[in-house]
């Protein structure tokens, strides 16, 4: 973010911060131009690893049946369950809509019983989980913990919203998780289709940095 622009948000956030009995999410809003995304090739689906993570504890869920998994995640403060628990929770739908409060990780054993059992809920809601690949759970826990997700939603309206930090963030760590959700865009997309960019605190009016 730029100098001047970098000072303008720090005044932002400093006079709309500690104005509400709860820590106000930062959230960022871009909006496109000269995108249609009706059509599938132009929908985001992009996931962003903030380096300053979101400022407040995300409560996890981890489906699983390996043990170390299980008591890895629990250690890290996830709630788990496993592939036995699908149908109690598939068949009680207080129990499903409570898995939409929850960043969702899986084994990827589970993944196809997953989908049997809770696709059609979770899938249209964007909420299926992410499987446990590549690294130990405890790495994908911080790593989802820390992550944002851009996805065209809905009628596919030219926009989307994230979550970038909270109000208790230092500004200079907010405007960095901005520039890499802002430099992971314009990456897909190119800097021509953003037609505009508004940050705001969850209880303001937003102010336009670009």
């Amino acid at each position: 973010m730029e100098q001047e622009l970098h000072n303008k948000f720090s005044s932002f956030v400093e006079a709309n911060k500690g104005k509400r009995k709860f820590n106000q999410s930062v959230e960022l809003a871009i909006n496109f131009t000269g995108m249609d995304f009706s059509k599938q090739d132009n929908r985001l689906n992009l996931e962003v690893k903030l380096p300053n993570g979101k400022g407040k504890e995300l409560k996890m869920m981890v489906f699983a049946d390996d043990s170390k998994i299980l008591e890895t995640a629990q250690k890290a403060g996830a709630k788990t369950a496993k592939g036995s628990d699908l149908t109690s929770i598939a068949t009680d739908k207080d129990k499903m809509n409570e898995l939409l409060q929850y960043e969702l990780i899986a084994q990827p054993s589970l993944m196809p019983l997953i989908a049997k059992s809770l696709g059609q809920f979770l899938g249209p809601r964007n909420k299926m989980p992410k499987p446990l690949i590549g690294a130990d759970a405890a790495t994908i826990i911080g790593n989802v913990a820390k992550s944002v997700y851009l996805r065209s939603k809905g009628k596919y309206l030219p926009t989307v919203h994230c979550m970038v930090g909270t109000e208790k963030m230092p500004v200079d760590e907010i405007t960095a998780n901005i520039d890499e959700v802002l430099n992971a865009v314009i990456k897909k997309v190119g800097k021509q289709h953003i037609k505009s960019v508004y940050a705001k605190l969850t209880m303001s009016e937003p102010m336009k940095l670009m």
